[in-house]
């Protein structure tokens, strides 16, 4: 299919100009008693301006936008250079044009109209077959520092950190058992595969039967992808691979399901669930599929001496008085500040928690772009042992609802690793609690244009025993961290002693009841949503 550019630029845009003479032996000029017209149009398929006299439209001068530079010599004249070779090794500027107006807001209006064609130029040379683009700016261009989305999408254009990912077997596995088994939702249907990457999503979708698969992907990954699904041609003739952002593309149809990876840390990190949501508002039809449909953040306190004591020594550097000669304890508690405000990304022992976890649900069917810039979670635990907390523990879980089967991604302690591991934010502060003594607090979590998140974290503990209802609160603990710069911590978790394993610390997802069905018995036990009784050892 041919590429277009978007409805917002498919009609032609025409100015009346006073002469237009072009630099060249012998000089060719166009100024007759009728009009002299300049037009922005698409006659030779590719943005172009072209020059005519009214009464003669047949001779025009003609300038390819792509090579073409407009200058101001006087508020009311103009020279337009455009590349004279194009096989050229150098650029060459050897043909001009000088256009001559009748008043300086005609030529401040004709250098506005150039500058947004040029834009389109570059826009349709993005596009990959079906993909086209508006000329606009996207949301995804306002809400994110270009430095951001530069590094982002290098990232994921390159082939080492998309095999990362499919290596992670609890990942794909689980993505390719929600797509198989649920075959119902896929037979003869139009898919959109949200930031594509590889393209492997996409070709799992083809594999359950889908009619046609739109493979969306902003980053260079999409060359890639093209030509690992040119590779599988059976698969291939059913897939469109469009390069370009969700936010700017354009689809010739709507889709029947969705289909994405687009959790990062914390589920939100890198801020590609709004893309989904976008994706949603955009392409999907009403009561369409979401796969994944919903995500869940958990969150429970914990207890860890071994990773305050880790984190608190890194500092430790910052108190020599004597450093060649520099004292440098000035800096010291900036430093011990600076360790406490990164998330520790790790596998934990499930044997740290202090008290059930809570969560907070993320529909991705109803949710609201807007909803996602903040997210405010108020905290209430109850400790089920009497320790000192070190902060706060979260991770997530993703529901795939199909038709047939319903199936959940987790990343919970205990449960085989995934490529996200866990998080936790901790307190400089620790807070002492006893058992049965009430925890309250607040994540709040805001997001900024490096496409993550400031998370503020608060913790209380509340008296407790005979009279603890006139009582108020005895501890406070408050941290700031940047869910972009987290401190990956990926050695074995640290052995516990049999103190700390205790049966009140078996307290993941208590209220999870959603009961997980398969057919497939071998692949249940780690792609199911989390038991609730893990094995008090270590997996």
């Amino acid at each position: 299919m041919e590429v277009t550019v978007g409805q917002k630029h498919k009609q032609l845009v025409e100015f009346v100009v006073d002469s237009v003479s072009e630099l060249a032996s012998p000089p060719t000029k166009i100024s007759a008693s009728s009009a002299v017209v300049a037009r922005f149009g698409f006659d030779s398929g590719a943005p172009e301006l072209r020059f005519y006299a009214e009464s003669e439209p047949g001779e025009a001068i003609h300038v390819a936008l792509r090579t073409a530079q407009l200058f101001k010599l006087s508020p009311v004249q103009s020279v337009c250079i455009s590349e004279g070779s194009e096989t050229s090794k150098e650029q060459s500027y050897s043909r001009g044009i000088t256009i001559q107006f009748r008043k300086d807001e005609e030529s401040r209006a004709f250098h506005c109209a150039f500058e947004q064609w040029k834009k389109e130029v570059i826009f349709q040379g993005s596009c990959l077959q079906n993909g086209t683009f508006s000329a606009s700016k996207s949301k995804f261009d306002e809400k994110i520092e270009p430095s951001s989305a530069k590094m982002y999408f290098h990232y994921y254009g390159q082939l080492l950190h998309q095999q990362n990912m499919l290596q992670d077997y609890v990942r794909t596995g689980t993505f390719y058992a929600a797509i198989i088994e649920n075959r119902a939702d896929f037979v003869g249907r139009v898919v959109v595969d949200v930031g594509a990457g590889s393209g492997i999503l996409s070709l799992f979708a083809a594999q359950a039967g889908a009619k046609h698969v739109y493979a969306v992907e902003a980053s260079e990954m999409a060359e890639y992808a093209h030509k690992l699904i040119a590779g599988n041609p059976s698969l291939g003739e059913r897939i469109t691979v469009v390069k370009g952002k969700i936010e700017e593309v354009e689809l010739p149809e709507k889709a029947d399901i969705l289909i994405s990876e687009p959790m990062g840390t914390l589920l939100v990190n890198e801020r590609m669930l709004e893309t989904y949501v976008i994706a949603r508002d955009r392409f999907l039809v009403p009561n369409g599929k979401m796969f994944p449909t919903n995500g869940r953040i958990h969150m429970a306190p914990f207890s860890d001496e071994y990773l305050f004591v880790e984190i608190a020594n890194k500092a430790l550097f910052w108190q020599q008085q004597d450093y060649y000669g520099v004292d440098l304890t000035p800096l010291y508690g900036s430093a011990f500040q600076g360790y406490f405000s990164q998330p520790v990304v790790d596998a934990f022992d499930p044997r740290v928690l202090v008290a059930p976890a809570i969560s907070h649900v993320i529909d991705f069917t109803s949710i609201k772009e807007e909803d996602l810039y903040e997210i405010d979670v108020p905290l209430k635990f109850i400790a089920s042992v009497g320790v000192r907390i070190h902060g706060l523990a979260c991770w997530f879980d993703v529901l795939f609802d199909g038709s047939t089967v319903q199936r959940w991604l987790t990343t919970a302690p205990g449960a085989p690793t995934t490529h996200w591991y866990q998080l936790r934010c901790i307190l400089s502060q620790p807070l002492y609690v006893m058992p049965g003594q009430e925890i309250t607090g607040r994540l709040h979590m805001i997001a900024h244009n490096a496409q993550s998140y400031t998370i503020h974290l608060t913790m209380s503990t509340k008296m407790w025993g005979p009279g603890a209802g006139q009582g108020g609160i005895l501890q406070t603990s408050s941290c700031k961290l940047d869910l972009k710069e987290p401190y990956y911590r990926m050695s074995q978790p640290q052995p516990y002693s049999n103190t700390q394993d205790q049966s009140t610390h078996n307290l993941l997802n208590t209220q999870q009841d959603t009961q997980i069905q398969s057919r497939d018995e071998e692949l249940s036990e780690w792609m199911q949503e989390p038991s609730l009784n893990f094995d008090p050892e270590l997996r």
